[in-house]
C-alpha cells in the first residue's frame, strides 16, 4: 500500500490525474479566492430584455445560447457559479467557425491552449478521448475542428447549469414583467419572496 505521494510510481500518478479529468464534472469546485469573488459583484446588469424572449428561453437551452440577450444572461449566471469557461468556450468555437482558412491554425491553437488542453487557464470538462481527438484535429484544422468538444460542453451546460439557471433567483427576477405584474406565471405572493439585491440580475424592459 502506498504511504504517500512520494511513494507512488509515475504511472500511478498519471492514471490518477487522468481519472480526475474524466470525472471532473462530478467534482465540486473549491471556494474561490477573494479576488474571484469580486467578479460576481462587478458583473453588469443586462437590461431591456423582452419578456417574450424570456418565455422562449424556458422552452429550450438552444433558445438561450442562440440569443444575444440569452447568452449575456446565462453568462451572468455562470459567473455567479464560477463556471463561465463553458459558455466562453462555446462562444470561442462559434467565432472560430467564422475565421478565414489561413488564420484557422493559429486560432485553433489559441482556443485549444486556453480551454481544451489539460491544466489550461480556462479548462472545460472533457473526457480524455475527446481531448485527444481535438488535439489531433489541430494538425489540419477546419470548421469542424472543435465540433465534438463543443457538443460535449453544450450537453453538459444543458443538463446541468441550464436546469439550475431556470430555478435561480436571477432568472425569476428576470421574468418579472412591469406590465403584467407577474413573474413567469408566479402569483404575487411568490413574487414578493424574490430578492432584488443582486448587482448582476438581468432586468426586463
Amino acid at each position: 500500500m502506498c504511504k504517500g505521494l512520494a511513494a507512488l510510481p509515475a504511472t500511478c500518478l498519471k492514471s490518477a490525474k487522468d481519472i480526475k479529468h474524466r470525472i471532473g464534472f462530478l467534482l465540486q469546485k473549491p471556494d474561490p479566492p477573494p479576488e474571484q469573488r469580486a467578479v460576481k459583484e462587478k458583473t453588469p446588469a443586462v437590461k431591456g430584455i423582452d419578456p417574450v424572449d424570456v418565455e422562449k428561453w424556458k422552452s429550450s437551452f438552444s433558445n438561450v445560447i442562440n440569443d444575444k440577450a440569452g447568452q449575456a444572461t446565462f453568462t451572468a449566471f455562470l459567473k455567479s457559479e464560477f463556471s463561465q469557461e463553458n459558455i466562453e468556450f462555446w462562444l470561442a468555437c462559434e467565432e472560430y467557425k467564422k475565421t478565414s482558412a489561413d488564420k484557422m491554425p493559429d486560432k485553433a491553437k489559441q482556443i485549444f491552449d486556453q480551454y481544451v488542453d489539460m491544466d489550461s487557464p480556462s479548462e472545460v470538462n472533457l473526457d480524455s478521448a475527446t481531448r485527444e481527438e481535438t488535439r489531433r484535429n489541430l494538425s489540419a484544422p477546419d470548421v469542424t475542428c472543435f465540433d465534438e468538444a463543443q457538443s460535449k460542453i453544450v450537453t453538459l451546460m444543458e443538463k446541468d447549469s441550464y436546469r439550475r439557471f431556470l430555478k435561480s433567483k436571477l432568472f425569476l427576477e428576470l421574468c418579472q414583467s412591469p406590465v403584467s405584474g407577474t413573474c413567469c406565471g408566479l402569483d404575487k405572493g411568490a413574487k414578493r419572496n424574490l430578492t432584488h439585491s443582486s448587482h448582476f440580475l438581468p432586468l426586463c424592459a
